[in-house]
């Protein structure tokens, strides 16, 4: 395991993660001590446990915020799936149908080919 050092809110934590997870660990200590620093200048010295607390739920209320949106984006896109899907096959339909007209139209032009040139049609 990997440790790295982090400092929110003027005081060091050494904490442990995964190899290769070091800079990912630092980033998200800088952001969560972007908040606590926020919280500080707001509200003053109102202690270090009430700040951190107050931070960690500003955190959780943003990430409930964001996962409510990727749930909204997801339900759209399972929408415009299923959209896509039903477009696509009534497109299919569609296509066979003119398939099966211009067939039928090419046999009537044959057969009216093969009556003006004299000749019994294929059908016959």
């Amino acid at each position: 395991m990997a440790q790295v050092t982090v400092t929110i809110d003027g005081k060091a934590y050494r904490m442990a993660c995964e190899e290769g997870q070091e800079d990912h660990l630092s980033e998200l200590a800088t952001r969560f001590d972007r908040y606590v620093g926020h919280l500080r200048g707001q509200f003053g010295e109102i202690g270090d446990l009430r700040l951190t607390v107050m931070a960690g739920i500003m955190v959780m209320d943003e990430l409930s915020e964001v996962d409510r949106r990727l749930k909204i984006l997801e339900a759209e896109v399972e929408s415009l799936k299923t959209s896509r899907e039903t477009e696509v096959s009534d497109q299919m339909r569609s296509e066979e149908a003119v398939a099966a007209a211009l067939g039928e139209v090419t046999a009537q032009i044959h057969a009216v080919v093969a009556r003006l040139n004299g000749r019994p049609s294929p059908a016959n």
